[in-house]
């Protein structure tokens, strides 16, 4: 009777353990800035999650392919989270996944327009100015 127990603890922890890991790193309505890595800081708005995600595992077919379906958002353009995709991504020169977020862009020339994002291009927007990304903001659990 103790093992039987203890196999269901062990059941329900391990399952809140894979829920709490697949939770996003951001939530819909949340204010965030654009920008990727200190080298090339311009972020692709993708207009679709399947493209944002074959495009971050290196599938794509031509460089006019890409431009074809992504507008190129300028560092630090302002955005506001509309959906999250938890750990969809998987990028091919990296050993973690990545979620695909849904944003609606605030300011720039883009003001207005829809797109997809990966989670290490986005960084909150609360003011700390600390250029950390969101993913390194929130905590999983």
């Amino acid at each position: 009777m103790l093992c039987l127990s203890v196999a269901i603890v062990c059941l329900a922890a391990s399952r809140v353990f894979a829920e709490s890991q697949t939770l996003c790193t951001v939530t819909p309505g949340g204010k965030v800035v654009l920008e990727s890595d200190a080298v090339d800081p311009d972020v692709f708005l993708w207009d679709s999650r399947e493209r944002l995600i074959d495009y971050s595992a290196g599938h794509w077919d031509d460089t006019k392919a890409i431009f074809a379906h992504t507008m190129l958002a300028e560092p630090g353009t302002q955005a506001m989270v509309v959906a999250c995709f938890p750990s969809v991504a998987h990028p091919k020169f990296s050993t973690g996944d990545e979620d695909a977020i849904g944003v609606k862009i605030m300011s720039g020339p883009h003001r207005g327009r829809y797109g997809w994002v990966l989670s290490s291009d986005i960084h909150l927007s609360h003011g700390s100015g600390s250029g950390q990304s969101a993913v390194n903001n929130v905590t999983r659990n």
